[in-house]
């Protein structure tokens, strides 16, 4: 029974600790102001734009080779 009990326990454990340092981090984050929402909304655009590139990019390479 020992045999169960110990590695169910120490994984409980890693678990419970992993979220109280994730919970713990979360209540410690300032809250989002005006510059901050607008950087990564450009942030977000920006990755999008950079993945249609590469997606069309891609596709006009693959025609090219064919």
């Amino acid at each position: 029974m020992i045999y169960f009990l110990a590695p169910l326990a120490a994984a409980v454990l890693v678990i419970a600790v992993a979220t109280a340092v994730l919970i713990r981090r979360d209540r410690r984050r300032p809250e989002a102001d005006a510059d901050t929402l607008r950087i990564e909304a450009a942030a977000t655009s920006g990755l999008r734009e950079a993945r249609r590139r590469a997606h069309a990019y891609r596709n006009r390479f693959l025609r090219e080779h064919e």
